[in-house]
């Protein structure tokens, strides 16, 4: 288990003219700053999620210990945690809680500081075969990421103790990305959830937000003018690689996200806005 103000702006009568002509001006100008922006950083800039030509497969592994007792890994790490609905240490500083609802459906969340992170449905089929996840993510400027993901068992198992892969993956909501320029010779890649404020000096820089696991950091080097690598770490661990790339013509990114020893990357097209 891996968004505006506008200013209101009242003239005098007599101005209403002048302001009209800006107005009409305004976009080729709005244009030709942001095509000078992009031409001397082309990520720089606000990113919006494509769905349509993005994919976001999915691996989760759920063991069962004996009892209500199992572990979870959802790519960053084991979690132990006894299903009963309580709150438990989970991974990065949170608390996570697994309720089973009925015999076919669980509740899992995840907790920081007080404040619901995720909250995902998992409903598993009859026979075993599949699980529906139901996925909520919510974020810090009060906006709801919202996806739903259907997984196939791989391998054996029973309930919902398996390794699961996912067959199906639909984005409910918009997301995106804001890229700025960081002290001058880095980028601050930001997001509803978090920040990363990273330099192309080989560092690791931790990641900043209220969603951000602890432990969490980023490096970044460039690969070529329109290629960058970016690592995600936790703890020190290497849990992601990003290719980051923009499109010749500069109006498309795509970010490919591997994560270590699964075989499907995420890959994520933005288109400029």
């Amino acid at each position: 288990m891996h968004k505006i103000a506008i200013g209101v702006l009242t003239w005098r009568a007599t101005e209403v003219p002048i302001f009209k002509r800006f107005l009409r001006m305004l976009p080729a100008v709005c244009l030709a700053m942001g095509m000078a922006r992009a031409a001397e950083n082309p990520f720089i800039g606000e990113w919006k999620l494509d769905p349509s030509k993005s994919r976001l497969p999915d691996e989760m592994k759920v063991e069962s210990e004996g009892g209500n007792k199992y572990t979870f890994d959802f790519g960053a790490g084991t979690e132990r945690i006894v299903v009963d609905g309580t709150d438990q240490p989970g991974n990065g500083g949170t608390l996570l809680s697994v309720n089973a609802e009925a015999s076919d459906t669980w509740i899992v969340e995840r907790k920081k500081d007080g404040r619901l992170l995720i909250r995902a449905t998992w409903n598993i089929s009859k026979g075993g075969r599949t699980l529906t996840d139901y996925f909520r993510g919510f974020q810090s400027d009060g906006s709801t990421l919202s996806m739903d993901y259907v997984y196939q068992r791989i391998g054996g198992g029973s309930g919902f103790a398996a390794d699961w892969r996912s067959i199906k993956e639909t984005i409910n909501s918009p997301y995106s990305i804001r890229v700025k320029e960081y002290q001058g010779d880095g980028l601050s890649l930001i997001t509803p959830s978090q920040t990363k404020n990273v330099k192309f000096d080989g560092e690791d820089y931790p990641n900043e937000g209220p969603n951000a696991q602890r432990g969490a950091s980023a490096s970044i080097r460039r690969v070529d003018e329109r290629a960058l690598v970016l690592t995600d770490k936790i703890n020190g661990k290497v849990v992601d690689i990003e290719a980051i790339g923009v499109s010749p013509d500069l109006k498309t990114l795509t970010i490919t996200v591997q994560i270590p020893d699964r075989d499907n990357p995420n890959v994520m097209v933005f288109e400029r806005k």
